[in-house]
């Protein structure tokens, strides 16, 4: 049912913007992709006596997106499917695997202010406190309200959501549970742009339900997660850095204070085709052995896969509370045609914080290949292989895993993503 009202918004939409005489244009892209993943030792150390997983994971998404004078409209619907997850014949899709990704409106106040509302992906700069997730199939989008400013070298964001999962009467305690699930969240982003050069600031603010009870099951208020920092971009002759620096307060859960912080710094270089970088990563975090409060530092809705390892070893619904993380790094881009280049990237990792009695803080090494080629216009391939070499300290942050079983990940993904139709009406 939710599949076929979403389509039948869909054709509405297009009806309505086509009849539209005010109308400036209307847009039509397709994202298709479809990824083939071997893991055997992805996300976490390989166990003994197990069969390596692979898969074919895809996402089909159409975007809509209508401008006229003073107001856009976006929306974008997607299915996202393993290959072979439903039956062949089957009536219906019995996954559910069919869902609205985003949905808002953008008004223009004026010159300069405009408020934009519905689901929408937020993000900024590097997107490691707020990003689209776009690596993940299903991505990520948020339910709020943003009111914007923007000049040529300015940008003022104020936004906030307040979640509810379903229609009341009585009570306002919000049940679906999760790390990243919020109640309600605010945030204020600046960014001040030079020549060559930028800065932000972010405060974040969010709320998650608390309940008590031997069940669990009592609403007892909400606990609140404030994260502020800032992102910043500068050259320095030839070589580009970037940075960053966040702090998180307040509470980590009803009992325990949060008290943590981010640091990152990375240099890059290309003096012709070859593109090189340096840089390292500090995320703090909280003694195995215990404290008095807890020091992990966590990027809430950033697109943790594009830090620290591709395998997703930390912070990509994982190492939560943990030990935080040390994370030094080089890499290198390397044409290998008109059309393509290879990335390789090394990782050395280092928890943060103390291990139990005192083990080694070295993690382990990984080291990441990909190689894109743009086939034809909007079809791109990639092609990765990643490699974990871990310490026996890896086993003691992974559930006590072995450390000495063979660990690496091998994917490709063809990514095809033309514009199907766009128009200029007339006022």
């Amino acid at each position: 049912m939710a599949h076929k009202k979403t389509c039948i918004t869909l054709f509405i939409l297009l009806a309505l913007a086509t009849l539209n005489i005010k109308a400036q244009s209307l847009s039509v892209d397709a994202d298709l992709r479809a990824r083939f993943e071997y893991r055997h030792g992805f996300n976490n150390l390989f166990p003994d006596n197990a069969e390596p997983a692979a898969f074919v994971n895809q996402r089909t998404r159409l975007n809509i997106g209508y401008n006229a004078e003073k107001l856009q409209l976006f929306m974008a619907v997607q299915d996202v499917s393993i290959w072979g997850d439903t039956r062949q014949i089957l009536p219906v899709d019995g996954n559910d695997s069919f869902s609205l990704f985003q949905a808002w409106g953008q008004i223009q106040l004026n010159e300069n202010w405009s408020t934009k509302l519905g689901r929408q992906v937020i993000s900024y700069d590097d997107e490691r406190i707020f990003g689209g997730l776009d690596w993940a199939m299903q991505g990520r989008f948020h339910d709020a309200a943003i009111l914007k400013y923007k000049s040529d070298d300015f940008i003022l964001d104020v936004g906030g959501a307040f979640s509810q999962e379903r229609v009341r009467n009585e009570g306002n305690d919000f049940g679906i549970q999760g790390f990243f699930t919020y109640k309600s969240m605010q945030y204020a982003y600046v960014k001040k742009s030079w020549d060559k050069s930028s800065a932000s600031f972010l405060f974040l603010n969010t709320g998650f339900q608390n309940y008590t009870g031997v069940n669990n099951d009592q609403p007892d208020g909400v606990m609140y997660r404030q994260t502020t920092g800032s992102h910043f971009t500068f050259p320095v002759d030839a070589v580009n850095f970037v940075g960053s620096a966040y702090y998180q307060f307040g509470k980590a859960n009803a009992n325990t204070d949060l008290n943590a912080y981010q640091i990152a710094l990375e240099a890059t270089y290309k003096p012709k085709e070859v593109w090189y970088g340096v840089g390292f990563e500090m995320l703090s975090g909280t003694d195995q052995e215990g404290d008095t409060k807890n020091r992990s530092f966590f990027a809430l809705y950033g697109t943790n896969h594009k830090f620290n390892g591709f395998m997703d070893y930390f912070y990509v619904g994982n190492h939560a509370n943990n030990v935080g993380l040390n994370d030094l790094y080089a890499k290198v881009v390397v044409p290998t045609g008109e059309k393509s280049n290879l990335l390789v990237k090394g990782h050395y990792f280092a928890a943060n914080a103390n291990l139990t009695g005192d083990a080694d803080k070295y993690l382990g090494t990984e080291v990441d290949l990909v190689y894109t080629q743009q086939l034809i216009a909007h079809v791109k391939l990639n092609v990765g292989y990643s490699h974990m070499f871990a310490s026996e300290s890896m086993g003691l942050i992974k559930g006590g895993r072995p450390n000495d079983n063979t660990n690496n990940w091998g994917w490709v993904q063809l990514i095809i993503n033309p514009n199907l139709f766009k128009t200029v009406l007339n006022p």
